[in-house]
């Protein structure tokens, strides 16, 4: 079982179009996102009293943890987003197999969580499905089902992680969209 994820988010407001990073390491954006919020250790990243969180302020132009550490220290930390109405920033390449970047959205304001999804060119770059199809259980609710293996997600960006990360039926072919 993996640990708990540490939640990063905002002390003060991160203004629109605020870059962060490059991203260090290996580039695996969403291969641990579940359709649940696991709670878990928060860091703030600019800030709220109460659990611990990765607080987060600008410094000179620059975001910066309650340590002083550079974005380079926890932006690895930031939570892949489960669809679009939770996302803050988008995970972003000035070039094709360039470094990443992640940019935000919109202003984030204090207390909230960042969390990030592809932009369309990088998943494109990376053969993650942009689109996903919503379809409606008994109950009315939306789900989204992979074509491959019919797992049944609650969220989007889930079905999207699973066909790229985990789906065995897929074999790494490209995300299908059928009309249903």
């Amino acid at each position: 079982s993996r640990a708990p994820a540490i939640s990063v988010s905002a002390e003060s407001c991160i203004p629109a179009g605020l870059r962060l990073g490059p991203v260090p390491g290996i580039f695996k954006l969403g291969k641990y996102l579940s359709d649940r919020r696991e709670p878990g250790p928060k860091k703030k990243v600019f800030s709220y009293s109460g659990t611990p969180v990765f607080q987060v302020r600008m410094v000179r132009g620059e975001l910066v943890d309650e340590a002083g550490s550079s974005a380079m220290e926890w932006i690895g930390l930031i939570r892949a987003a489960r669809n679009s109405q939770e996302q803050t920033l988008e995970a972003v390449a000035d070039l094709p197999g360039g470094q990443i970047f992640y940019r935000a959205l919109r202003d984030v304001q204090p207390g909230e969580e960042l969390t990030v999804w592809y932009s369309n060119p990088l998943a494109q770059w990376f053969d993650i499905p942009v689109t996903a199809t919503p379809t409606h259980d008994e109950k009315g609710e939306e789900r989204y089902i992979c074509w491959y293996c019919w797992r049944t997600f609650k969220y989007p960006n889930s079905l999207k992680a699973h066909v790229h990360f985990h789906c065995a039926l897929s074999h790494g072919r490209p995300f299908l969209h059928h009309d249903h």
